[in-house]
Formats: C-alpha cells, structure tokens, sequence
C-alpha cells in the first residue's frame, strides 16, 4: 500500500491518459458532431427520412431515429465494453486522487540545506526558466485544449482540465525542488509546486473567461502563463525568505 501511495501520481496520470483515450474512442463511435445525420444516412443506407440522432455518453450509446423507428449506430457490445472500461477508469482516477491529495498532507521528508547556494541567482533562475518553460507548456496546451474538446466533447474537456492540473503540479514541484527557495522538504516542494500549477492554470482560465474565449484557449495564453507562473513563484520566495527571517529572530 505504501508503494502504492508513492506512486499516486503514476496512478493518476494513468487514470487520466486512459480516460482521455476513453473519451475519444466513444467520440470515434459515434456519428461526427459536424455533421451527425449524414453519418446515420451513409451507415443505414435505403432507410427513409431525414434522421434524428440521439447520443449519451453514459452509457455510452447512439442511435439514428427514423420516424418510429430506431437504428443502432453504435452495437450493444461496443457498448458495454466502453461502460465497464469507464467505470474502471473512474474508479482509478477517483483513488490516484485521493492518494495523490493525501500526499500533500504527508511526511515532510529530509531537509535540503542551503548550504554554498547562491539564493539570489536561485530565484533569478527560477523565475527566468521557470517562466520560459511554463509558456512553451502553455504553447503545447493551447493546441491540445482544442483537440480534447473536438475529440473528447465535454467528458474530453473535463478529463482534460483534470489531467492539465495534475500535470502543472507535477511540474511545479519539479521546478520548486530543483529552483525553488530554501532550505525546504520534498512536501514544502509538493505543495508551491501544487499552488503554482493550479494557480497558473486559474490565472489563464479566469482570464479567457472574461475575455469571453471559451472553451479554446488563444495565443495569448502563452505568455500570460509565463508571467503569471514568474509572479507566483516571487510571492512563495518572498514568504519563504520572511519565514526563514523570522525563524533566525526567534532562534
């Protein structure tokens, strides 16, 4: 169980791939959201009318309506393969969840010291390539936001959002563990890294929002991202060094 819980993440992000790639193949399955009622005609050649198209994603099922009758597009069997595989699916992401927020609440871990580090250009570098590289992040995201909403519809997007959070956090506890203020644990790292991340990802969705670009994010989400990571990343250095300052008055 305690391996288990070390490797929340890879839980997580395996849940999170595979729903992804759930979501798709039911898209896949059914007729194209450009046009749904030509698929039904090219599939159910000779049938009469024009077609209504009904569609659930869970379970997942589709279906071409001919007046009172009704065509399968999608088989039964399809169907409750992709309904048994999503509940799996479900069941490990809601436990790569719940182990990876439990993580954030766990052991602090060894300490890295200061030691010989230059912290001035320690934060100069972390916010300098941190910045660069949250922006090319963003550069790859901005494309795939628009590719998870076409293939994946609104589950894609949700799932998408999902697995963009847990991927920021990850990647800010990187960048904090190898850039970040010190002297600090890996779960002092977990969790700047985890804020930065989420907070990055709210900045840029907050900001498309209210620009009314929802749900596809622009090109201007690119730096934006980078600015918004590089004020974070200030702020936790700012209340790491007060903390520090204070810690040697009390001492």
């Amino acid at each position: 169980m305690e391996l288990v819980r070390r490797r929340a993440g890879w839980l997580l992000g395996l849940g999170l791939v595979g729903g992804l790639a759930w979501t798709t193949v039911v898209t896949l399955s059914m007729p194209g959201w450009y046009d749904p009622s030509a698929d039904c005609v090219h599939k159910f050649v000779g049938a009469s009318g024009d077609p209504v198209v009904r569609t659930t994603w869970f379970p997942p099922s589709a279906s071409c309506v001919y007046g009172d009758q009704v065509r399968q597009y999608m088989s039964t069997t399809r169907t409750v393969a992709l309904s048994v595989i999503g509940v799996l699916l479900l069941v490990v992401v809601a436990a790569g969840l719940i182990l990876t927020v439990r993580r954030l609440r766990g052991d602090a871990g060894p300490i890295q010291p200061v030691g010989t580090v230059d912290l001035r250009r320690r934060r100069i570098n972390h916010l300098l390539f941190g910045a660069l590289d949250t922006a090319l992040v963003f550069a790859v995201l901005t494309f795939l936001n628009a590719a998870a909403i076409v293939f994946g519809g609104l589950p894609g997007g949700i799932l998408f959002i999902v697995t963009v959070l847990a991927g920021l956090s990850a990647f800010g506890t990187t960048l904090d563990r190898h850039m970040g203020p010190l002297p600090a644990s890996a779960l002092d790292s977990r969790r700047r890294g985890t804020v930065a991340g989420v907070a990055t990802y709210a900045v840029v969705f907050v900001a498309t929002a209210v620009t009314g670009q929802l749900p596809f994010f622009r090109f201007w989400a690119v730096p934006l991202a980078g600015i918004a990571y590089a004020a974070i990343a200030a702020w936790q250095w700012s209340r790491a060094i007060n903390s520090a300052t204070e810690a040697q008055r009390s001492g």
